[in-house]
C-alpha cells in the first residue's frame, strides 16, 4: 500500500508539468485585478491590472496564469483564473505594462491590499478569487506508514509558521520469534514548524520540523488461543521531520512526507517495532 499511494503522489507531482498555455490570452473582468510575484498570494503583489486588459498568458497552472510583468524582479506575473476570461487571441492589442498599473479604482485597490498583512507575515493564503478567500488553516485527511500503519489525520496551521497536527493511526504486526499478532492504536498529537515557502510555477514547498507524543494501545491476540489475550497501554515521544506540497492546479490540497523517530513505550516480547519510520499523508483544506 505505501509503494502505491508513494506512486500516487509522485504521479499527482508530474501532472501538473503538462499544463502549457498555447496562445491564450487573459481578458480581465473585475474592476482591478492584482498580479503577484508568485502563484500564490503568501507571495508580494507587484501590479495591478484594470478591467479590460488584455495579457498575454506564457503558462497555465490550472488555478493561476504566469504573464509577462516587466516590472517585477524576474520579469513575469501572477494573475488568478478568476479575475477574467481565457481564451483565444483576437486581434486584441496585449497590455504590457512596466510600472504598476493606475486606474481610476487605484484606491480601492490599494485600500484592499492595505487590509491583508503584509508580505512575509506568513499568511498561508492560496487562492483570492472574487470575494472569496481559500486559506491554509486548517486541513484533514488520511495518512499511510512504511510499518503498514494508516489512519486520519488533522493539521492547522498559525500566520507565524507554528502549527498543530493529530494523528490517530493504526497497525497490526506478526513475528517471525513469537506466535500470535499484536494490534496497535496510536494517538499522536504534536507541534510543528514550518521552515519556509517555496512557492513555484507548480507546487508550493513547505518543508517542516516537529515533535510531540505517542499515546499507545497494544493488544496481543494468538490465533491458535494457546496463550491468552493481553494489552498494554504506554506514551512514547515522536520526532519528525516532512515536506508539504500544494499543487498549482489543486490548492486545497496538500500532500506531506515524512520520517520520524519514535521512541515507543515496551512492548510485546519479539513484536518490538522499529524506531525509524516514513509516512505519506494528505490534507484536504476546508480553511
Amino acid at each position: 500500500m505505501f509503494r502505491r499511494t508513494a506512486a500516487i503522489v509522485f504521479a499527482l507531482m508530474i501532472h501538473p508539468a503538462l499544463l502549457h498555455a498555447q496562445d491564450a490570452v487573459m481578458t480581465i473582468t473585475v474592476e482591478s485585478a492584482d498580479v503577484y510575484k508568485g502563484p500564490s498570494n503568501v507571495t508580494p503583489v507587484v501590479g495591478h491590472v484594470s478591467r479590460g486588459a488584455v495579457l498575454r498568458v506564457s503558462r497555465n497552472l490550472g488555478s493561476w496564469l504566469k504573464v509577462p510583468w516587466p516590472s517585477a524582479p524576474d520579469g513575469v506575473g501572477y494573475v488568478h483564473v478568476t479575475m477574467g476570461r481565457l481564451g483565444s487571441p483576437n486581434g486584441n492589442s496585449l497590455v504590457m505594462p512596466t510600472t504598476a498599473s493606475r486606474t481610476p479604482s487605484a484606491s480601492a485597490s490599494q485600500s484592499t491590499i492595505a487590509a491583508r498583512p503584509p508580505a512575509g507575515t506568513g499568511e498561508r493564503t492560496v487562492v483570492r478569487s472574487q470575494g472569496t478567500t481559500i486559506s491554509h488553516i486548517i486541513g484533514i485527511g488520511g495518512q499511510v506508514g512504511s510499518m503498514s500503519s494508516f489512519g486520519a489525520t488533522a493539521r492547522a496551521w498559525r500566520g507565524d509558521r507554528l502549527g498543530v497536527q493529530i494523528g490517530f493511526t493504526r497497525d497490526g504486526v506478526t513475528s517471525d520469534a513469537a506466535v500470535g499478532r499484536v494490534t496497535s492504536t496510536q494517538f499522536e498529537p504534536a507541534v510543528i514548524y514550518a521552515l519556509l515557502d517555496d512557492v513555484r510555477d507548480y507546487v508550493w514547498v513547505r518543508p517542516y520540523v516537529g515533535s510531540g507524543l505517542s499515546f499507545r494501545h497494544q493488544t496481543f491476540k494468538d490465533p491458535a488461543a494457546v496463550l491468552e489475550p493481553a494489552s498494554k497501554n504506554g506514551v512514547g515521544v515522536r520526532l519528525f521531520g516532512g515536506t508539504e506540497l500544494t499543487f498549482a492546479g489543486v490548492t486545497r490540497f496538500g500532500v506531506s512526507v515524512e520520517v520520524g523517530y519514535r521512541r515507543l513505550p515496551e512492548s510485546f516480547p519479539g513484536f518490538e517495532p522499529g524506531r525509524v519510520s516514513a509516512s505519506i499523508a494528505g490534507h484536504w483544506y476546508i480553511k
